[in-house]
């Protein structure tokens, strides 16, 4: 058992890693492609924040360790946490080598109610916790688009007047500090889902008896994401920066602004949300403000229908993922 745990332990800092490069691609694309930092800045001051942010909070991390299903009551919950790793690092895996900003918090949550229902069936998944945790991921990017809408709109009635270039200019300086907190944000609940699933892990392997994240858990999962976010996600970055509209710099402070706060808010409340998609929905909210027919909605709905086709893929492939590694080992 131990020697299976050392297992999900590297597997969960794996997708963490992968989460980093990956997720904070988004954080960093609009500061990036309006030249407020240079790439290397923003991922040393991305890699930074995410650390940060990822040691300060565990709330997201007790949802995700036991709102989807109660390790203590499971057959086999460390297998199960086993395939809903590598379920989620393939699917993060396929969809950064194609640019795809799809969610690492939707193929994790897809992922492990895949593995608990090829385990224990559908009775195995606490319908209740389930269904709040979906909710938080639909609902947040509607929060987003909608915010960032309206932040852009006030922003477009308050320069008005303004000289243009000088705008552009002063936002520029202060995209430095939203890039910051986006990347701060990000590390409060992305980095929470690898703790979860480890405490979930130690929790069904009964080395320990509650949901409390160890100290030990939560360093290594920041460290893991921040090194992740060191390598960089430019495939993402140029779809996010460059592909859905043509982002300057007013537009990237109020999309980071937008998303940044709608992060925080959820992981106040211990729900995980999608930074992927609270990300994007705020960039596309900004967009539409700016000029409906400047968005490429194109590249918009080629995402949107990456969200949509996550969750169900990533459970398909997680229960066969289970009944392989139960096939052989059990």
């Amino acid at each position: 058992m131990f020697v299976i745990v050392c297992v999900v332990v590297v597997l969960a800092l794996a997708f963490d890693f992968i989460n980093g490069f990956h997720d904070t691609a988004n954080a960093i694309a609009a500061s990036v492609s309006t030249r407020a930092m240079t790439p290397r800045m923003a991922i040393i001051l991305a890699a930074v924040m995410n650390f940060v942010g990822a040691i300060l909070f565990t709330g997201v991390a007790k949802t995700i360790g036991g709102k989807v299903a109660d390790p203590a009551t499971l057959t086999h919950g460390v297998q199960i946490v086993i395939a809903t790793l590598i379920s989620a690092i393939a699917w993060n895996l396929i969809t950064w080598w194609y640019g795809i900003p799809s969610s690492s918090s939707h193929t994790l949550i897809g992922s492990l109610a895949g593995a608990v229902i090829a385990s224990e069936g559908f009775g195995g998944v606490n319908a209740s916790g389930f269904t709040s945790i979906v909710q938080a991921l639909v609902f947040s990017p509607i929060i987003a688009f909608a915010a960032g809408y309206i932040v852009m709109t006030l922003l477009k009635l308050i320069f008005a007047r303004a000289n243009p270039h000088l705008v552009n200019k002063g936002f520029r300086s202060m995209q430095i500090l939203t890039a910051a907190f986006q990347s701060f944000t990000h590390g409060t609940n992305d980095a929470q889902k690898a703790m979860g699933i480890i405490t979930m892990a130690l929790v069904a392997a009964q080395y320990q008896d509650s949901l409390e994240v160890p100290l030990w858990v939560k360093f290594s999962a920041a460290l893991a994401m921040a090194l992740g976010t060191s390598v960089g996600g430019w495939k993402i970055i140029k779809t996010m920066g460059t592909k859905i509209f043509k982002i300057e710099p007013v537009n990237g402070f109020a999309a980071d602004t937008t998303a940044a706060s709608v992060i925080m808010t959820a992981t106040a409340t211990g729900l995980p949300v999608s930074t992927t998609h609270v990300i994007t929905s705020a960039i596309l909210g900004v967009g539409s403000a700016k000029r409906f027919s400047s968005v490429n909605w194109g590249v918009a709905g080629r995402i949107v229908s990456a969200w949509i086709i996550t969750i169900p893929i990533s459970a398909v492939i997680a229960a066969i993922v289970f009944k392989i590694i139960e096939f052989l080992f059990l």
